[in-house]
């Protein structure tokens, strides 16, 4: 069902994304950037990478490094390839059709291991992070950007007020797609909230693990280390 919705939404995916976060997604991607630090030289695997917009952004700024994007959906990596960045990044960048839940490398491959709004489309979200924690060498960093949970009630139901009637509208309107927004809209609302999501990650094996909110916890950054 998953790679059935991706595959209906990726020629307007990135334009979606503006939309509906009136841009802000790539405030929440740069902030990701800031605290994830990248450096010379590492090699990233972006899991459900989709178009590599996490991807471009950690290239940008670590000369040398390289990046894998890894999505279940190759439609959306057709559609990243076509961006420009992946050109002028092409011998730093490459694309892979794969699962979360039973990644094609070897272990202790990379330094860095990011997901951006793709951890809560996974079955079962254990198995993807076990994974995580396996193909990262040691010392390796686990980043995580996901929606969350707001912590005011009222907050979080006019929140979902919003989530709810408006974005499968847009969904419709933009990408003429309604049911996928519509499920969208329900696997943010059933995600972990930040702590819960916090104990899994430390369950998988990750030390060191904390999360920021961003934008009240709309969104929110995890961050955990293979030590």
């Amino acid at each position: 069902m998953v790679h059935g919705v991706f595959t209906n939404v990726a020629a307007r995916y990135d334009i979606m994304n503006d939309v509906m976060s009136a841009g802000i997604h790539r405030l929440w991607k740069d902030a990701m950037m800031d605290w994830l630090a990248p450096r010379a030289g590492q090699k990233l695997l972006d899991v459900a990478g989709g178009t590599g917009d996490i991807s471009f952004r950690f290239l940008k700024r670590a000369p040398t490094a390289h990046a894998t994007v890894l999505d279940m959906t190759e439609s959306m990596l057709i559609e990243g390839r076509k961006r420009a960045e992946a050109e002028d990044l092409a011998d730093r960048l490459d694309w892979v059709v794969g699962d979360a839940m039973a990644l094609p490398f070897q272990d202790n491959s990379f330094d860095i291991y990011t997901i951006s709004f793709g951890i809560r489309n996974v079955t079962r979200i254990g198995d993807a992070l076990s994974e995580a924690f396996r193909v990262l060498r040691p010392g390796g960093r686990l980043m995580v950007l996901e929606f969350s949970q707001l912590p005011n009630a009222a907050m979080q139901k006019a929140y979902d007020l919003y989530s709810f009637n408006v974005i499968p509208r847009m969904g419709q309107l933009i990408a003429g797609d309604r049911d996928s927004y519509q499920y969208l809209v329900e696997s943010i609302r059933n995600f972990p909230d930040q702590e819960t999501f916090a104990s899994m990650i430390r369950a998988a094996g990750f030390e060191q693990v904390k999360y920021r909110n961003l934008s009240m916890g709309i969104a929110a950054l995890h961050s955990g280390w293979k030590l």
